[in-house]
């Protein structure tokens, strides 16, 4: 099997080695870039698998960069690491919302950095495995959810959700009515617990429901259970 190709684009040499080392370790195959225009030439040149991306790049920050690799049909869907020196709220709410699969502030561990990355690659392959077990389609009321196809439509109108937003809203929609705490999602999502972040889930059921919902606010199909967690509910079996 080929080896998982991983760009990692820093400004900062110590960091660059630092984590290229590491990952070189775990037999992942590291290409580096220091600023955003070399990671998009090396990106167009290159297959890669997973993107570690700190956000104060020169030129270009990474928020910049993950938006032109999402404009490319071949990394639409790729797996991306923000690193932050700030750790600030806003960064990192912005960072999910632009479908990055984790956000990791520094200074950081080497060993929760590997954790992570192990996580998103575990996810990956164990979403393409279950895909072949899963029902082909699962339907609520004006919501159909196409596993094969890994489709989403509402009202009959397709819509565009990252890897991690199907997952989350497949995972809810195949245990109906099921309540999943934030720390439960994490686990079966992210596929780790300890160095997780509930605020993650939060963003990514955020941002969820302003692609599928009519009224975010006011949620018809993920419902918020005060206290407990999430659960997903067909409005047409209430009616």
């Amino acid at each position: 099997m080929a080896k998982k190709k991983i760009l990692v684009v820093d400004d900062d040499p110590s960091i660059i080695e630092l984590v290229s080392y590491n990952l070189a370790r775990e037999g992942y195959d590291v290409l580096k870039a220091y600023d955003g225009e070399e990671a998009l030439k090396v990106a167009t040149n290159e297959n890669v698998d997973m993107f570690i991306v700190d956000i104060m790049l020169p030129q270009m920050d990474g928020f910049e960069l993950v938006r032109q690799l999402r404009s490319m049909e071949k990394y639409k869907n790729a797996p991306v690491i923000f690193l932050s020196a700030k750790g600030e709220e806003f960064d990192k709410v912005l960072g999910l919302e632009l479908g990055a699969d984790d956000y990791i502030t520094k200074p950081f561990s080497v060993r929760e950095m590997i954790a992570r990355v192990k996580a998103i690659f575990r996810r990956i392959q164990l979403s393409a495995q279950e895909r072949e077990e899963r029902p082909k389609k699962i339907v609520a009321k004006g919501l159909e959810i196409d596993v094969e196809r890994y489709e989403v439509r509402v009202n009959g109108q397709k819509v565009a959700l990252t890897p991690l937003e199907f997952e989350l809203l497949r995972f809810l929609a195949e245990n109906e009515g099921k309540v999943f705490s934030r720390d439960v999602l994490l686990d079966k999502l992210w596929g780790y617990d300890y160095y997780g972040d509930t605020r993650t889930v939060d963003v990514h059921i955020r941002r969820l429901r302003t692609k599928i919902e009519e009224d975010p606010s006011n949620p018809k199909y993920i419902i918020t259970v005060r206290g407990k967690g999430y659960k997903f509910r067909d409005p047409g079996k209430e009616e």
